[in-house]
Formats: structure tokens, sequence, C-alpha cells
């Protein structure tokens, strides 16, 4: 299977389910979308792709949010809305709803980077405070349709938020995997008032994800994780969200857009979404951004690989940086990514932590709240100017994944502290001089 951005439209295979179907990345096999669970190739165990005969254009996209391109999804809204067993409607779309976030102007950021135009994609005003609700609004109303009674994910903190959202919505049994002492407190705090079971694994986010994945394997619980297919139909909505925002206001498209990368699924998902819109007509190759990604210098196996024009990448066994979303050593949707980047022109880059926090108070001077991972890519963008890898004339669009209140203790870190005072007029006075 090709995953080339000009690569020609597939006819449906026999095993299509109204246009859809999965079909291995890597060999090009096909399988019926929701006949069984798999999340892997049958035969090589190789990443699925959800695919779809005739990829809809901008003139088949209606409504708000992530359901706005159901066209693009694996089912229409009106199906994802259809009655559950129950005749509850509303339990069986599993909607909160999710998308439609800002494409902030950012005047004073763009003047510090120097680029020709900056806007900041803030998925940090979804529902949960994170992108993941877009992939758990599709992934959940699948794991419905294929009759399961146990979600379960591995999570840095913002899957396991969304998923216990998600599965509470859905009134199913959720448990999530934590890797003890690495997840801020805003994140479990979510997944536990949402009433998720939580493990707290004593191992890394990439150990709890082989834990997730056996599991999976026994049929003891639905992986979504975004290993899972059906999870990055969700996610690529956000860059059928950038492109058309952008366009709308300026008639034409961002030359590059800037995303931190953990897992790489919005890598993938936003490569994904280009290649639909290229088969389809509505976009021109010249006119797809590009994907660039950031990393944290102490967990950057994905940059390693750009770097050494590798095909895989290489599992980085010990991993640390207070970018705690962004803490994984073996991105698994790397196999998706790279040709992202690759095919679309792109880069990645590794950023300190200091300049991830720097970034953090730059976002926020802007009014932009974002927990430390999101602020990689204003982070990764400054560097690449610094570099001379992202020009002058450039249209940047920056992606922030998480909302500033999913890691309070970090906003405390990177702010300033409270100052005391006497209660009274003349004390206050007195302090501001």
């Amino acid at each position: 299977m090709s995953l080339a951005l000009d690569a020609s439209p597939q006819s449906a295979p026999a095993d299509a389910d109204d246009g859809v179907w999965l079909e291995c990345i890597a060999c090009g096999a096909t399988f019926a979308p929701f006949d069984d669970v798999r999340y892997t190739c049958d035969d090589c165990d190789g990443l699925l792709e959800v695919r779809y005969a005739d990829p809809p254009g901008w003139n088949e996209f209606d409504g708000e949010g992530v359901w706005r391109y159901s066209a693009a999804l694996p089912f229409e809204e009106d199906e994802a809305r259809s009655a559950s067993d129950d005749g509850d409607a509303a339990g069986a779309w599993f909607s909160l709803p999710e998308g439609h976030t800002p494409l902030h102007e950012v005047p004073r950021l763009r003047e510090g980077t120097g680029v020709n135009r900056l806007r900041v994609k803030h998925e940090g005003m979804n529902p949960t405070g994170s992108f993941k609700d877009r992939g758990m609004t599709v992934g959940v109303r699948v794991a419905r349709k294929l009759g399961v009674d146990r979600l379960a994910c591995a999570s840095t903190g913002n899957t396991s938020a969304a998923l216990a959202a998600y599965g509470a919505r859905a009134g199913m049994e959720t448990l999530v995997l934590l890797p003890a002492g690495k997840v801020a407190a805003g994140k479990v705090a979510q997944a536990s008032l949402h009433d998720a079971r939580i493990l707290e694994v004593d191992g890394n986010f990439d150990d709890c994800l082989d834990i997730v994945q056996e599991l999976a394997a026994r049929e003891e619980a639905y992986l979504l994780n975004s290993l899972n297919p059906f999870r990055l139909e969700g996610q690529k909505t956000i860059g059928f969200e950038i492109l058309e925002r952008f366009h709308a206001d300026y008639g034409t498209y961002p030359d590059r857009i800037v995303l931190p990368v953990g897992n790489a699924g919005n890598t993938a998902a936003l490569f994904k979404a280009f290649r639909e819109l290229v088969a389809a007509g509505a976009l021109a190759v010249d006119e797809v951004p590009k994907l660039t990604g950031v990393q944290a210098a102490g967990a950057a196996p994905f940059v390693e690989a750009i770097a050494d024009g590798a095909d895989e990448v290489r599992r980085w066994p010990d991993v640390e940086t207070r970018a705690t979303a962004i803490r994984i050593g073996n991105p698994v949707n790397a196999p998706k990514a790279l040709p992202g980047v690759r095919e679309t022109g792109g880069t990645a880059v590794a950023v300190e932590d200091d300049e991830i926090v720097d970034a953090q108070r730059a976002l926020a001077s802007e009014g932009i709240g974002v927990e430390p991972a999101s602020a990689a890519s204003l982070a990764g963008l400054r560097r690449l100017r610094d570099d001379g890898v992202v020009g002058a004339d450039e249209d940047v669009v920056c992606l922030t994944t998480g909302h500033l209140l999913k890691d309070p203790d970090a906003a405390f870190a990177a702010g300033d502290d409270p100052e005391p005072v006497a209660n009274s007029v003349d004390a206050v006075l007195d302090l501001l001089g």
C-alpha cells in the first residue's frame, strides 16, 4: 500500500462495507472494517488504515466539529446518531461535542518568530482539554458497533482522561494503565472522576502499552490507543479544520504545520487527511503543508529516525522530560508518520525542556494556556527559525494539543509566585509602586 501523497484512489475490495475497509500499510492486505476486532494486519502485523473508495471534497462537509466531516469518517453522522439497543440516540452517538477549536491569531508571537503568518490551533479547548476527544468520539462509537464490553488504554494522561469521559458517556467499563508517578495530577483526576479503573504500572508508558496490547490480544479489552486505526480517523479532522479556516481567512493554505510528537498519531492523522483531500481533487500536492514534528530532547526517537533517514524508529528504553504528554520512547505510529514528514517536505527537531517552558510562557502572554507538551510546537518553530530551516516568508500553524489545566504543577513552576501583602489598600498600593 502506498503512503505517497499522489497515490491513485483505489477501488473498494470485496470485503469493503459501504465503500469503507481496513488496509495494511505494509503488505496491502484488506479487511472488512466491522466484522471483527483487529488493530494490526492478520497477515504481517503491520499497521492498519481506514480506507475509502470515494474520499470527499470540501463541498461534502457540513455542520461543526468532528462530525462536520462525517463524510470522511467510517460512518455518516446519521448512522453515528442511530439508536442504540436501548433506543438512546444520544448515547449511541457519544459526542460531547468535540472539535471546532480556535485557530488563534498571535501577532506578538508572529513578530517574535519572524514568519509571514502565524496561527495557533488550540486543541486544549476540546471537552476534556486535549485533542484526544476527537479520536474517542469515533473510536468509542466503533467499539459499540463491534459489541465490546470493556475499553482500555495506556496513557501519559490525556488519553486516559478522554477515554474515561467518552466511556462514561457510552456507559461502558473503562480501564486505564498509567506509568506510576509519571502522570500529571490533573489528568489522573479526570479519569478518576469519570469512574475509570486506574492501574499504576511500575514502568514507563511504553511498558503500559505493551500490557494493554496483550490484554487486547486476549480479548479482555478493546484498545483505544492510537494504534487503533479508528482513533486516527477522528484526529485527522484537525487537518481539515486547519486548512478550511486558514483558507477562509487568507485564500491560501499554510506552508507548514508544526506539532508535538509523542506516539506520532497526529502526524499520521494529518498526513492521512491531506492524502484524502489530494485524492478527492480538493487539494493540490503543492498545497500540502510541510508536517514538522517536535519532540523533547529527552524523548526524541522520532527525531533520531528522521535525522538518520531510517525507515523504523529505534525504541528508547529510558525517556525523561517535564513535557509528560510526549514522554514516549516508542511511537507506535512512526510507520505512518515518518512518510508523512518526508512526503510533505517537512522535518523534525528536538528541543530542551527550558525551551519548552519559555514557549509555554510566550503562549500564555497571548492568553493561550497550554500544558508543556503543547508548547513544544512553538519551541520547535523558534529553533527551526534560528537554524534557518523555516523561512521568513512562510505561513505557519503551531498545533497545541492540551490545556494549561492538564498540568497545574507545571503551570505553577513556569509562572510567578503569589506575593504576600497586608490586609490594606495602602499595602497593596505600596507593592504596586
